[in-house]
């Protein structure tokens, strides 16, 4: 019997030793990342895959990671992250609300926060920087192409990205602003893509739209996947569009896909979104461990961002090239 107990008490103890070598082989800085998942959109994979290409043990990084499209899991990730004593928590919110009590979790327990891609509604002491899109000024860029067509009538059918996202909001409210203050800018139908921000939802807002007769000549769609489901609608009944077309197209990603439209006449305007973040945030990490401090003016770091539109500024292919996402 007391051999058994010997052998039992040997087993336990070697069993421990094993959970504590496998907790002490967990080598590299502890980064959580909380982002969206990649089939969201052509831009969202892009993302994904470059916080992949820095964030990795070859990098010295220990990584966890959480791709959802709703806040709440968002949220349940995060606060998990924390739990296990993440050092970095790196945020792309679903939403950009609700973020408070859990940047104020994380700050209590010695977490410093980043936020990329997307702003969130918070206090700036809660995060250490945001290297961010500009959504608003991708909005305001858009809409001053849409003055510039000099059009007698702006009739639009909007179609929305994820409601509450930073995207959404950031490119709804310039055309938002010109459609209240300007006596020939209509708007015709406003739609959503839904949390995936998604092309069948878009083609059903155009169709509905036709079904109903309303008179639009613009589509204001507020990622590439919801401007191409609506250049199908339109296609399937018989509606003409882009350059030579009765209505225009307009997107938001920098997919390549997109810039073939537009550089085609297909379509007439694509704003970029740059999802390329990951070695910024790799650079002020270094820096911080280094005991270095950031050294931002701002905490705000806006990505550089431009657009293409036809007519105006058409790409070339080795913009197409240079800029475009997916293949």
């Amino acid at each position: 019997m007391k051999k058994r107990i010997f052998l039992l008490g040997l087993a336990l103890l070697l069993v421990a030793g094993m959970v504590f070598a496998g907790g002490g082989q967990e080598k590299g800085i502890k980064v959580g990342i909380v982002n969206l998942h990649p089939s969201e959109s052509g831009y969202r994979e892009a993302n994904v895959k470059d916080m992949d290409r820095v964030f990795n043990a070859k990098n010295g990084y220990n990584v966890r990671k959480a791709n959802d499209n709703t806040l709440d899991a968002q949220l349940n990730a995060a606060r998990q992250f924390i739990t296990e004593g993440v050092e970095y928590l790196l945020i792309s919110g679903a939403d950009a609300n609700g973020w408070d009590s859990v940047l104020r979790a994380a700050r209590d327990a010695g977490v410093k926060v980043f936020l990329f891609d997307r702003m969130l509604n918070v206090d700036q002491s809660l995060y250490e920087a945001a290297v961010v899109s500009d959504m608003e000024n991708q909005g305001r860029t858009a809409v001053a192409w849409m003055r510039s067509l000099n059009l007698p009538n702006y009739n639009i059918l909007h179609i929305q990205g994820q409601i509450g996202s930073a995207a959404q909001i950031g490119r709804t409210r310039p055309l938002d602003e010109a459609i209240r203050t300007n006596s020939n800018w209509r708007l015709v139908r406003r739609g959503t893509g839904g949390d995936t921000w998604s092309a069948d939802e878009a083609k059903r807002i155009v169709e509905a739209a036709i079904a109903a007769r309303e008179n639009f000549n613009i589509i204001y769609a507020e990622n590439d996947g919801m401007a191409e489901g609506a250049m199908k609608a339109l296609q399937a009944a018989g509606r003409t569009y882009g350059v030579n077309g009765d209505v225009k197209i307009m997107g938001f990603d920098f997919n390549k896909f997109a810039l073939r439209y537009v550089l085609r006449g297909d379509w007439n305007y694509d704003g970029q979104s740059s999802p390329f973040q990951a070695d910024v945030i790799h650079g002020f990490i270094q820096k911080l461990e280094a005991g270095q401090p950031l050294g931002l003016a701002n905490k705000i770091v806006i990505n550089n961002e431009t657009y293409f539109a036809n007519p105006g500024k058409v790409p070339t292919q080795a913009d197409i090239n240079r800029y475009g996402l997916g293949d």
